[in-house]
C-alpha cells in the first residue's frame, strides 16, 4: 500500500475535526477510497467520513485493509506537515507509516491498534427537509445560541430555518430565510422542532474548514444529519441524537 496526497489539509483538517468525537477508529482503505464510521464514547454522535482516490497523486493498494489507529497521535503527525508538504500513506512492519516530504524528508511510524471488531453500520435515516446552507450562516448561528443554552432548538417550514436556544434568563433566536444561500427543500407543509446539543454541534460545525456550504437534515425529535462535501475528493457527515427533554 502506497498513498500519496499533495493536498495535506484534505486530512489532516478532517482527522482533526473527528479526533475531538472520536479518540480511536478503524479506517478502511478499499481501491476507491479511505473510509471510516465511528461513535462517540457516549453512542450520540456518529461520524462518517470518505476520502476519495482521486484525492490523491498515487493510489497503489492491492486488496482491502483496516487500519485502527489513536486519532490523537495521527492528529499531532499529521499536524506537522505544512500547506506545501506532500504526504505519503504507507503500512510497514505492522506500522501506520506517514512520510511528510518538503525541503526535508521525515517519516513518523504509528502503532496499530486493536479495536473491538464490532462493525459501525449507517442509521437508515429518512429526512423531509434538505437545507442547504453557508458554513458561516451556520457557525454564527451557533455560537449565537451557546451563549444563552446547552441545547438548541432546530425549527423549519418550506420559506425559513430558525435556531433557537433557551436559558434561565436569556433567549436567542437566529431566523434564517430561504434565498439564493439558504436553499430549503421540505416535504409536507408541517412545521418540523428538535432540540440538540450544542457542545456537540460545536464540534461538529468545524467542517467548515473543508467546505463553505453544509447540508442539514432533520425531522422532528429525530437526529440531526450535518454533511461537508468536496466535490471529487471527500466527504464528512455528522448524525447527532436529539436532545429529549426530561420535563
Amino acid at each position: 500500500m502506497k498513498l500519496t496526497l499533495a493536498d495535506s489539509k484534505l486530512l489532516k483538517d478532517s482527522v482533526s475535526i473527528i479526533s475531538d468525537l472520536v479518540t480511536e477508529a478503524r479506517f478502511t482503505i478499499s481501491k476507491d477510497s479511505i473510509d471510516l464510521i465511528a461513535m462517540d464514547p457516549a453512542n450520540v454522535a456518529m461520524v462518517i467520513f470518505k476520502l476519495l482516490s482521486s484525492s490523491f497523486t498515487e493510489y497503489k493498494i492491492d486488496k482491502e485493509v483496516k487500519v485502527a489507529l489513536n486519532l490523537n497521535n495521527l492528529k499531532q503527525v499529521l499536524k506537522r506537515s505544512g500547506p506545501n508538504d506532500v504526504l505519503t500513506l504507507e503500512l510497514e512492519e505492522n506500522k501506520f507509516k506517514v512520510t511528510i516530504r518538503a525541503n526535508t524528508t521525515r517519516t513518523f511510524y504509528l502503532p496499530i491498534i486493536e479495536l473491538e471488531e464490532r462493525e459501525q453500520k449507517i442509521p437508515s435515516l429518512s429526512f423531509p427537509i434538505s437545507i442547504k446552507a453557508d458554513t458561516v450562516t451556520l457557525n454564527e448561528a451557533i455560537e449565537d445560541v451557546s451563549i444563552v443554552a446547552e441545547s438548541v432548538r432546530f425549527s423549519a417550514d418550506a420559506k425559513k430555518f430558525t435556531i433557537s436556544a433557551e436559558g434561565d434568563l436569556s433567549k436567542a433566536k437566529i431566523e434564517i430565510p430561504s434565498d439564493d444561500n439558504t436553499i430549503i427543500t421540505k416535504e409536507g407543509e408541517e412545521t418540523l422542532n428538535a432540540k440538540y446539543s450544542i457542545e456537540y454541534l460545536k464540534k461538529m460545525i468545524q467542517g467548515s474548514k473543508l467546505s463553505p456550504s453544509v447540508y442539514v437534515r432533520f425531522n422532528s425529535d429525530y437526529p440531526l444529519k450535518l454533511e461537508y462535501k468536496v466535490t471529487d475528493q471527500l466527504m464528512l457527515a455528522f448524525i447527532l441524537a436529539p436532545r429529549v427533554d426530561n420535563d
